[in-house]
């Protein structure tokens, strides 16, 4: 029995960090290794086009992300590893939901608004962005997304674009899933007030960051004045967000760590936390692959992932009458 697709993607954008992994590639690992699923993980390029770039480094970004996914556990034997814009399909489905997608249903989604009222862009990708991440959905057949809160929104009008689809053109596409994943809202360690940014680099670890840079950040992570490890969002920003660290990468919950830290005050928990997040993150500091061999991994996945997608556009174009 063939096993349901599973899609997901991550922007190249510029330095992963602990809450890329944290949030998307930890949670692609353990989804692959349960063997539940056919597992497609895309390096979103052309949704990264949206976003501020600098062209002369996109090439070495999309790498890296490829680079993180092989160090975060992600097997090119078990999961399918593509680039998004090499496979044209992808763009060319978006097109056709882009003829068919009511205004108003783009122009409500929560995200475009937020990015619009804070002014971090206006161009037409912006609008349309959910239709794109529409396409990278319906165009494999996946039946599972694996999603944050702050996606599902895109993820249910991908859903709606599917049923109006259907419902017009007749059966066409599969109406995907959420796989809801519990993603820790990682802070910058500097500044719990906000999340972990490459914009705030002080504040945020990198997949990348040598041992001491690890230390260093968070030796000198915000705590408070008092001296216990104990979870209070609301007083203890700092050390709450320590400990939400040390929860998703140790396993162990929140309240066994403040057991064992009972009495022990910041200084050694601080240093415990070191050791764990710099074991954490080895496998990202000495993944070697060469560029040479990353193209080429991406190049098959490509090439698998097209022969899904060309079967699916010349079903659409029939279905809408076009020529093949």
């Amino acid at each position: 029995m063939r096993k349901p697709i599973l899609i997901s993607g991550i922007q190249p954008t510029g330095n992963l960090h602990l809450g890329n992994y944290l949030g998307a590639l930890k949670n692609f690992v353990e989804l692959q290794n349960s063997g539940k699923y056919d597992c497609y993980f895309f390096i979103a390029d052309y949704h990264s086009l949206t976003i501020d770039f600098n062209s002369s480094e996109k090439s070495s970004e999309i790498l890296a992300v490829a680079s993180a996914y092989l160090a975060s556990g992600i097997d090119p034997k078990k999961s399918t590893i593509f680039v998004q814009s090499q496979v044209p399909e992808s763009t060319e489905l978006a097109w056709i939901f882009n003829a068919l997608t009511p205004l108003g249903e783009v122009e409500r989604m929560t995200q475009y608004k937020e990015k619009r009222e804070q002014k971090l862009g206006t161009d037409v990708g912006l609008l349309t962005y959910p239709l794109l991440m529409a396409a990278d959905v319906l165009l494999y057949d996946a039946k599972f997304v694996p999603v944050g809160k702050d996606q599902l929104q895109h993820l249910e009008l991908a859903r709606e674009i599917a049923r109006r689809f259907n419902n017009r053109f007749g059966k066409t596409f599969i109406e995907p899933q959420a796989l809801l994943t519990k993603t820790p809202r990682v802070m910058s360690l500097n500044d719990p007030a906000k999340k972990m940014s490459k914009s705030l680099p002080e504040g945020c670890l990198f997949l990348s960051d040598s041992e001491k840079d690890i230390e260093n950040k968070i030796k000198r992570a915000v705590t408070d004045s008092g001296s216990e490890v104990k979870y209070d969002a609301q007083n203890k920003a700092g050390v709450s967000n320590l400990l939400l660290i040390y929860e998703a990468l140790s396993g162990a919950p929140i309240s066994r760590l403040e057991k064992k830290y009972s009495g022990k005050g910041y200084g050694q928990f601080k240093t415990d936390l070191v050791k764990l997040v710099t074991d954490s993150l080895k496998p990202f500091r000495e993944q070697k692959t060469s560029s040479i061999k990353l193209k080429s991994m991406l190049n098959a996945g490509a090439k698998k992932a097209e022969k899904l997608a060309s079967k699916k556009i010349k079903v659409v174009k029939k279905k809408l009458g076009l020529l093949d």
